[in-house]
């Protein structure tokens, strides 16, 4: 609960700082929630995906061995852990079954190849979009079955957190490209 309420405030403060931009613009200001989502899933969908891109193919098995980085995920691994998450948040928001087997956490043990698992994420994020579409006033903030057992969600923190997790696994790509000599196409 305290994680969705730092969420909410964390959107809260975007769409906040994102209605007085444009209000500064002399333009109006007048967002609905799933605009706002959207812009903000857009942002994070072009990070995400830009920085699996850049990640040569030879390197997809790439995974930190020293230090404090011992038993982490491989790089293409964050990947799919990425897009089995917005599959969960999106199927979750849409009350239904994901559209495509999408495995444990870290996605299906199928999937080895960059270009299979990059299609992957940028398929879970073009579902967690309709997912973000379907959502309305009415709908927003009713309960809804969640995706950790018995206790009910809302749609709008599933939103929240389908935006909130990419980010998350962004930092830890960034990483893992730097480690390999490679800038992020967000940095350049």
């Amino acid at each position: 609960m305290k994680k969705i309420g730092c969420a909410l405030a964390l959107l809260l403060c975007i769409a906040t700082s994102q209605a007085a931009w444009f209000q500064t613009q002399g333009k109006a200001a007048d967002f609905t929630v799933r605009q706002v989502l959207e812009g903000n899933l857009n942002y994070v969908e072009k990070s995400v995906v830009s920085a699996a891109d850049a990640m040569p193919a030879e390197k997809y098995s790439y995974a930190p061995t020293h230090g404090e980085f011992k038993g982490v995920r491989s790089f293409s691994q964050l990947v799919k852990h990425t897009a089995y998450w917005n599959y969960k948040f999106a199927s979750t928001i849409l009350q239904e079954k994901p559209p495509v087997e999408i495995g444990g956490e870290n996605g299906p043990d199928s999937l080895n190849s960059k270009a299979e698992v990059t299609k992957f994420l940028t398929e879970s994020f073009d579902y967690l979009h309709k997912a973000i579409r379907s959502m309305d006033q009415e709908n927003l903030l009713l309960p809804i079955k969640g995706p950790f057992g018995s206790k009910p969600v809302t749609r709008l923190g599933m939103a929240v957190s389908g935006i909130d997790h990419p980010f998350d696994m962004y930092g830890q790509m960034v990483e893992y490209l730097r480690m390999n000599g490679i800038v992020p196409p967000a940095s350049r």
